[in-house]
């Protein structure tokens, strides 16, 4: 009976019901709780559930998000002009596009989401500009997703790419292989392509993880997973400094730790 309770809701159970206003919804609470309004009531509550065990939750996703911007930043910076954000989420600005257009105004992105409404709403509010675009597809079939963006000439892996994956491989379980994912991405990726990665650690405070981690049978579950777990995904690519470590070590050395600890890394695959 136990082993009934505790494993892996089926994949069909984790998929996002996007009309389901009942139901929360991980992309629209991580909205929430960067001052978003896209989101409902029933992901208001789950967030101020959360909230009231884990106040620094909300500063921890702002510090996440800005590692994603110095994550594209740095890769523009060094002369990649396609960017793949998977997981991309609702749209909360500065977005992948829009970082990436200040340092070269030509640079092409496209967002994918295996979530219906948050395909749309990057294809309403971020697609306008030519080279930006908005793809439905999920993570957990890397293959499929890698052909189609190939197929409909989103995406040259014969060039350099920066992919994201920012706050996504958390939510892939152990038997959806994550490492199998990014190994797919990185046989397909072009030398001199970048990984950027955040994952939840398992070697977070006890009491945080408790609250995190108690969603079974929703799309929100979490597998959160060690810092030795998290570098073994990123076999195959150069680390780039400091490595893995907690988000905010990538932002400024005076930002306060939390007690949950969101990892982020930078690779380049050689």
């Amino acid at each position: 009976m136990v082993d009934e309770i505790e494993r892996p809701a089926p994949e069909i159970n984790r998929t996002p019901h996007p009309f389901d206003t009942e139901e929360m919804n991980s992309a629209r609470l991580y909205d929430y709780l960067l001052g978003g309004k896209d989101n409902y009531s029933s992901d208001r509550d789950m967030a101020r559930r959360m909230l009231s065990s884990a106040p620094e939750l909300k500063t921890l996703a702002w510090f996440t998000r800005s590692f994603m911007r110095k994550a594209v930043e740095i890769t523009a910076t060094v002369g990649i002009r396609q960017f793949l954000d998977l997981g991309s989420g609702i749209p909360s600005s500065p977005n992948v596009h829009e970082i990436a257009r200040e340092i070269d105004p030509s640079a092409q992105v496209v967002y994918v989401d295996y979530d219906p409404v948050v395909v749309a709403h990057c294809d309403a509010l971020l697609t306008k500009p030519k080279g930006i675009s908005a793809l439905l597809g999920d993570v957990r079939r890397p293959h499929d997703l890698l052909d189609e963006l190939s197929h409909r000439g989103l995406i040259d892996l014969d060039e350099p790419v920066a992919i994201t994956l920012v706050s996504v491989l958390h939510y892939v379980m152990d038997d959806e292989d994550p490492a199998g994912i990014i190994a797919a991405l990185r046989d397909r990726m072009a030398p001199g392509s970048y990984l950027t990665i955040t994952h939840g650690s398992s070697e977070s405070a006890p009491e945080i993880l408790e609250v995190l981690t108690n969603m079974k049978d929703t799309s929100a579950q979490v597998d959160f997973r060690s810092r030795a777990q998290t570098e073994a995904f990123l076999t195959g690519f150069e680390l780039l400094d400091p490595g893995v470590v907690p988000v905010q070590e990538w932002l400024r050395s005076d930002l306060p730790e939390t007690r949950m600890v969101m990892l982020g890394a930078i690779g380049r695959k050689h």
